[in-house]
């Protein structure tokens, strides 16, 4: 026996999903001949704490949508529905009647849980933070960033109006959940963006390729299916650690491209990072059906972005 074979590394396949690679095989192989350019820096700008959480205003900023019952199915097992997007950017109160749906992206629908929002949006647990002093106050209001194809869109329309909306209610720190890769881009261009305006941010994503790609300052990076990137579904350890260590990153980095992975692993079996659009585990029927069913999710996609902010 080798001194190779003797070596316990873990399985190949038991590493982050390269996402930029994944969707981009995927998509040239339903069709689409122009490949998508993401976002890529060099550099990222940093803004350091400007006081003590138990000081601070933080801030939540998410991708999910309110469900409207109006849109379609939106719940567990939900298809990817296009007409519940939306392309501009929201706040609501954090203590009004939330429901927030992710059914609009296009996160690991085999293996992300869509019933608990918690492994999307740590609200619950923010809200704890607060009582133990952990962090000051939560902003008045939560914020919805459009998943938004257009970096240019994303930089000079989204953005300022998120910041706009932090800035009025007095936030000192952001963390931003994003869900499906668009989303994970999307979030890390605003996170570029208000740490150049002078409020500290930490990414929660489940991305890392797309995130350090981009450039951010702090990124929390849980090995998750799409769509869970805050916790485990229905597991309220995860949620604190998680949530902890993402509070932990906001005060210790010291420079931008801070990463920390969560030791949190979702599966003893790796396996599941083999599912998400790849069509290797597809048939020529399914990839068939997939291609049409891309399409119209591009027109419908597109004629709800052209009725809600043209072009």
């Amino acid at each position: 026996m080798s001194k190779a074979s003797e070596l316990t590394f873990a399985p190949e396949l038991d590493q982050p999903i390269r996402y930029i690679e994944r969707t981009r095989s995927y998509y040239l192989g339903l069709g689409y001949e122009n490949p998508y350019i993401w976002a890529h820096y060099i550099e990222a700008p940093f803004t350091a704490l400007q006081k003590p959480l138990n000081q601070s205003v933080l801030g939540l900023i998410t991708t999910a949508v309110p469900y409207d019952p109006n849109k379609g199915l939106q719940g567990p097992g939900a298809s990817y529905n296009a007409t519940a997007k939306f392309y501009q950017p929201y706040q609501n109160s954090v203590d009004a009647d939330i429901d927030l749906r992710i059914a609009h992206v296009g996160i690991d629908r085999k293996n992300a849980n869509m019933e608990d929002s918690a492994c999307w949006f740590p609200l619950a647990i923010s809200k704890q933070a607060v009582q133990t002093r952990r962090v000051k106050a939560l902003s008045p209001n939560f914020y919805g960033l459009p998943t938004n194809r257009s970096q240019r869109h994303t930089l000079e329309i989204d953005a300022p109006l998120i910041l706009e909306m932090l800035r009025a209610d007095k936030v000192d720190v952001a963390v931003l959940i994003p869900n499906c890769p668009i989303c994970h881009q999307s979030q890390s261009l605003l996170a570029r963006y208000l740490e150049a305006n002078g409020i500290s941010t930490v990414v929660m994503g489940a991305a890392k390729d797309i995130v350090e790609y981009c450039g951010v300052p702090r990124f929390l990076f849980s090995d998750f299916p799409l769509g869970n990137a805050a916790a485990k579904p229905n597991d309220l350890d995860s949620q604190a650690l998680n949530f902890e260590l993402a509070l932990c990153l906001l005060e210790s980095a010291s420079t931008p491209r801070t990463t920390v992975q969560s030791p949190l692993i979702w599966s003893a079996d790796p396996s599941w990072k083999l599912d998400y659009s790849n069509l290797e585990r597809l048939s020529a029927q399914e990839i068939s059906r997939l291609r049409e069913e891309a399409e119209q999710v591009r027109i419908t996609a597109r004629d709800l972005r052209m009725k809600s902010i043209g072009n």
